[in-house]
């Protein structure tokens, strides 16, 4: 099938590749020049693991193809996903300038049945706003062809996004049961039919249906981690292991573990967007989200919890101090700094006058980009920023050690090596990757998520040991 993708960032680039790879002939179309040559070139602008073999692979078979040329593009896809952009607006609503952009390219330029799906994350009423702006343009033209809207959301997870779509969990398509709905049914039925084979995993529904479970999606695993940080942080004060209340609570199979693990917060581009962006649609509406203010609330102050602790523990006066922070994107396996817990936390530590050391396996680059952003109006604070070329060499006589991102190279690292070359053999980890009582064994001081009941425990039997010697 001849398919177009409309947006070649993130969701349009795993689409357009994995779709390509089951056989499909695969026009990627953008308006940013400078990233279709590079794609031309063969070098992918996103970390995601898998997604440059894939791409090369599609390339050298002459499946998968990057353009700017928007005629061209709508000319040569049955189908037309958009898959665009929706960053928030102001109010927090999802800017759909760039999804109604291309919804009124296409209607300039198609010359036959088209079936147009909303890929990109949209609010609900999202398609009937697409199908005027393609109809108004069919209008100005003269031209009365048959198309029709439907609704695709994705439910990728970025680090996983490759292995998602080859092995979806579910297929939710939206769509109308009019004639060109229909014609547009059976189409789509035909694409997804290799991802079908085993089980069915297409949930047919209504447009607004299927808009509407994409923010529910993400608006509940939101819900599951901001529930669990505010637990975290209340276990710290009753003396409770959050880890264990995890596993507790996860075993019931009515809850299950997934986005029940406790940390510095969530980010990245969907969570926070789709939050703000459901929370704005129910306030259109004159019904406000109570769950969801709290939501987001809880997560904005956990992502300033590992400063807290560190304050505690060293002062408010951070002069003189120089922290290793290891992770920087808002999750491992890709390089998203997009509302990074990494960056509150340094923004924190630098305005309270501590020099940073950051390192990031894959981010880097990309951190520099941001971070040099978020610090422009403060050179005096972006000039104790540095970043290290490994994860040993940002601890050099650092003060303590602050985990951020939870990436494999951080979860077994020479706990010898690491206790010799801070000053202080501190370690603050804001995704609970360590055994306390190992630690506290090493002699190294942890301050974890939520830990309080494993670290005081480590303490009570260390210093028991000690009473027993000297008796």
């Amino acid at each position: 099938m001849n398919l177009t993708i409309i947006g070649s960032g993130y969701v349009g680039l795993v689409t357009g590749a994995c779709l390509a790879d089951i056989g499909n002939d695969v026009f990627c179309l953008d308006v940013d020049a400078r990233k279709i040559e590079m794609l031309n070139q063969g070098i992918v602008p996103i970390h995601e693991p898998g997604l440059q073999e894939i791409i090369e692979r599609n390339r050298r078979a002459r499946r998968l193809t990057f353009s700017t040329d928007v005629a061209a593009a709508v000319a040569h896809g049955d189908v037309q996903f958009i898959a665009v952009g929706t960053p928030p607006d102001e109010d927090g609503s999802a800017d759909l300038q760039y999804v109604l952009a291309a919804a009124r390219n296409i209607g300039r330029h198609m010359n036959g049945f088209k079936v147009i799906v909303d890929k990109s994350t949209v609010p609900v009423g999202t398609a009937a706003l697409v199908h005027d702006a393609i109809a108004s343009e069919l209008r100005k033209r003269g031209q009365s062809h048959m198309f029709s809207v439907m609704s695709n959301p994705e439910f990728l997870k970025e680090g996983a996004a490759v292995e998602d779509f080859a092995r979806p969990d579910r297929i939710v398509l939206g769509g109308n049961d009019d004639v060109p709905g229909e014609r547009a049914k059976e189409m789509m039925k035909r694409l997804y039919a290799p991802f079908n084979r085993n089980h069915e995993r297409t949930l047919y529904m209504d447009v607004a249906s299927a808009e509407f479970t994409k923010y529910a999606a993400n608006a509940m695993l939101a819900t599951r981690i901001s529930f669990m940080n505010e637990l975290a942080n209340l276990a710290d004060r009753v003396g409770a292991d959050i880890e264990s209340v995890r596993r507790g609570v996860g075993s019931d199979p009515r809850i299950g573990y997934d986005f029940l693990y406790a940390g510095c917060g969530y980010g990245g581009s969907c969570f926070p967007k789709d939050v703000k962006a459901l929370m704005r649609t129910a306030e259109d509406f004159g019904d406000p989200l109570q769950i969801l203010r709290a939501v987001e609330s809880v997560n904005n102050a956990q992502k300033l919890v590992l400063a807290q602790k560190i304050v505690t523990r060293f002062g408010s006066d951070l002069c003189g101090r120089t922290f290793a922070v290891w992770g920087l994107a808002f999750k491992p396996n890709t390089d998203d700094m997009r509302e990074a817990p990494s960056r509150t936390l340094i923004a924190e530590l630098l305005a309270r006058g501590a020099s940073v050391r950051a390192y990031d396996p894959v981010a880097g680059g990309e951190a520099r980009r941001v971070l040099a952003l978020d610090l422009a109006n403060v050179p005096d604070q972006a000039a104790r920023l540095t970043y290290a070329s490994d994860a040993m060499d940002a601890v050099d006589g650092a003060d303590a050690v602050v985990i951020a991102t939870e990436w494999k190279a951080f979860k077994a690292p020479d706990f010898d090596v690491l206790k010799a070359r801070l000053k202080s053999p501190i370690v603050f980890d804001g995704r609970n990757l360590y055994d306390p009582p190992a630690l506290q064994e090493l002699g190294i001081e942890y301050h974890a998520v939520g830990r309080a009941s494993a670290t005081h425990s480590a303490r009570a039997r260390a210093e028991s040991a000690v009473r027993t010697q000297a008796a």
